[in-house]
Order: C-alpha cells, then structure tokens, then sequence
C-alpha cells in the first residue's frame, strides 16, 4: 500500500516537473512569437505610414512605381511638429506651384501617363516589406555625413570626401545654397554608394541634395536624385519623403529618386542639373529646388537652428570595408569639362539674404588624394562661374 502511494506521489510530482517545463517551453515559443509579431508590427506601421491614402500608383518612363498620396498625408506630417500648420503648408503649397521660375514647364516627360499624379496629390516611391527591412538596417555609419569631422588618411574611415567648403573661422550663417552638376553613372558595388551632393549643416542636423548611386536604397545601380534629411543629433534621418523625418513634397510631377540622364566621358553632348536649397525670408521655410522650380519644404522649426552655419559642395562615397567605388566621372580631372565630373555656377545666400556669386571664402578638401581628388577653378573651357572639378578611381 505504502508503495503504491509512494508511486503515485512520485508520477504526481513528475507530471508537475513535466508540465512546468512545458509550460515555461511554451512560454519562451509564446515570446519569440510576441517578438516577431511586434517587429511584423512596426513595419507594418512604418508602411502605412508611407503607403496610407493612396488613391493610384503610377509608372515612370524608367519603369519605378510611385504611389499618388494625398498632400495632406506625406509621412512628413505624422511628425509631431507638424500638428496644427496644415493651411499654413496648403497654401506654400498652392504658391510653390502658380509662381514657380517656370512657371510653364512640368515634369510630366518623366512619367509613362504624360501627367504624373493628380492634383491635390504628390507622388511617393512604392515601398515594400523588404525594403523597409534595408531602409532600417542603415547603420550610422552607412548613413550620408558632412567631411568637417574627417581629417586626410584618417584610420579605418568607409566614407571618403572630395569637396570644395565653407573655410572654419570667424562664425558666419548662410540661408542658402546653389550649385550645377553634370551627371555620371559611378561604378559602385552593394551595399556601397557614391553621391555628388551640396550639403547644408545646421550644428547637429543637415540636408544634402544631388544624385547619387546607391543599390541599397533603389535596388539598382542607376544614378538617381536624393534628398536627405537629419534634424538633429539625436534624431531620425530620412531619404527624400519616404519618412516622418523628410522633406513635405508639392509637385504632382516630379518623382524623388528618379533616374537621371548621364553623361558619356568624351561625348560633347552634357547632362546637367541645378539644384537650390534655399530659405525663404518671408516664412523662414527652407526649400529644394530643382531645375528652377519648387519641389519641395521644410518647415522652418524642423532644425534646432534657423540658419546653417556650413556648407560644402561635391562627391562623398561610402566603401562598405572593400575597395572603395568610383565617384563622379570615375577619372581624376584633366582640366577639361568633357572629360571631368564638375559642380559650377555655385552661390551661397548670405545672413542678409544678399545673394553671394563669388563664394571666395571656401577651400578643397580630400581625405585621400589617392583616390580622389578637388580643386576650385573660376575659369574652365565654358561661360561658367566657380567651377568644381572632382572625382576619381576605385579601389582605394
């Protein structure tokens, strides 16, 4: 009798110890799949951020889907500062587009339909799952930066910079900044990329603005404009309005991360662009321009200062611990403008407003002449003022 009961104590007490462990077994398979479902969450969120309110989806002439959101739904405006200004933004928006430099043109040549999107809508590229995934897996590292930090041959450095800048010194603020480039297509390996860029620095936060070769963000090796946003030093970043952290966009027909024309070195036949970051005295907004005409904003609180203390312009690219890509035209310059990737015509806009064409008052800067390399020249084989020759080889 007394072994029986001693028999049942014991199964009793195994199938505790068994269903404990089942228990806690199926805990940690009820935790794992918590996490999954948190993080399926968050992209989930992040994609109807971007992809909410779309009335179409579009094509470009190069085959990119864009979706046609609402103006007043850009990701843009889920940021918090953006509460309670939306009249003020339709009517920048309303004004952007009936006083345009040109005024006429339209962007609807880059668009399979003719148009681009509808009134009362802008387009924002297609994003996927997967590409949410690549956006949020951009290390610090990976990310655009200014060259003021990096010092020639500084040790295990992934970007390299080519660029003419602003001198240090005597403290000055600028509201703006122009610049012309002629377009190239750098050979450039996944996950790394090369951008010509004009970059504005607000202290801890920055724009940049150009083209740039990057597989990691468009999926291809297809020279296309950027736009990139970083408010501050403890804030998110963001390329072009795919995010709460980018730029508010106001043309129905221009695609962010189009495909650009590029030049063929030697050819005649040239490919340029202009591009304009400029504030806005009357509002305080800072606006990109391109090709003479308004595409889009940021509102004057987006920066923790209302002007920018640092500008620079030219080629920065990132080497992903391998041999360093190309930049511009992928060939050190001769001197020549068929042959050399260049940036001309640059100004800046002074503290006054007063807009500056000479912009004397920069230097060259290369972290390795080895692999690329800057100079300033205000005379060239072409009518242009303050040319930029810049670029170089691979395999640094």
């Amino acid at each position: 009798m007394r072994s029986s009961i001693l028999m049942m104590l014991l199964f009793f007490l195994g199938y505790i110890v068994c269903f404990g462990e089942m228990t806690n077994l199926n805990n940690s398979f009820v935790d794992e799949k918590t996490l999954q479902y948190f993080s399926d969450f968050k992209i989930k969120e992040e994609l109807k951020v971007v992809n909410k309110h779309v009335t179409n989806i579009i094509k470009t002439i190069h085959g990119d889907s864009y979706e046609c959101v609402d103006f007043y739904k850009q990701p843009a405006f889920d940021h918090p500062s953006m509460k309670n200004h939306l009249f003020h933004y339709e009517r920048l928006r309303i004004s952007s587009l009936q006083n345009s430099e040109t005024n006429n043109e339209n962007f609807g040549y880059l668009w399979k339909n003719g148009i681009g999107c509808p009134t009362g809508t802008v387009p924002i590229k297609k994003v996927t799952k997967d590409e949410i995934l690549r956006l949020n897996s951009f290390s610090e590292k990976y990310k655009p930066q200014g060259s003021w930090n990096f010092t020639y041959n500084q040790i295990d450095n992934q970007h390299h910079f080519a660029v003419s800048r602003i001198k240090r010194g005597k403290r000055k603020v600028y509201n703006g900044a122009t610049m012309i480039a002629n377009t190239y297509n750098p050979k450039v390996k996944f996950p790394q990329y090369s951008s010509t860029r004009m970059h504005i620095q607000f202290e801890n936060g920055f724009i940049q603005a150009g083209y740039t070769v990057n597989p990691k963000l468009y999926s291809d090796n297809k020279s296309r404009t950027f736009v990139y946003t970083k408010r501050g030093l403890l804030s998110s970043q963001c390329y072009n309005n795919m995010c709460t952290d980018g730029i508010i966009t106001v043309r129905p027909d221009f695609p962010l991360g189009s495909v650009e024309e590029i030049c063929v070195r030697g050819r005649k036949k040239r490919y340029v662009q202009r591009y304009g970051l400029l504030k806005d005295k009357a509002s305080g907004t800072w606006w990109l321009d391109i090709s003479g005409v308004q595409i889009g904003f940021w509102p004057e609180d987006m920066f923790q200062e209302s002007s920018a203390n640092n500008v620079e312009w030219g080629g920065e690219v990132y080497s992903a611990h391998m041999p360093s890509p190309q930049m511009g035209c992928g060939y050190f310059s001769v001197g020549r403008v068929r042959y050399d990737s260049i940036i001309y015509n640059i100004t800046l806009v002074e503290e006054n407003f007063k807009i500056d064409e000479r912009v004397k008052n920069r230097e060259v800067f290369s972290d390795n002449i080895y692999g690329y390399r800057v100079a300033n020249d205000i005379y060239s084989d072409i009518p242009v003022k303050n040319i930029i020759y810049y670029g170089g080889p691979e395999n640094i």
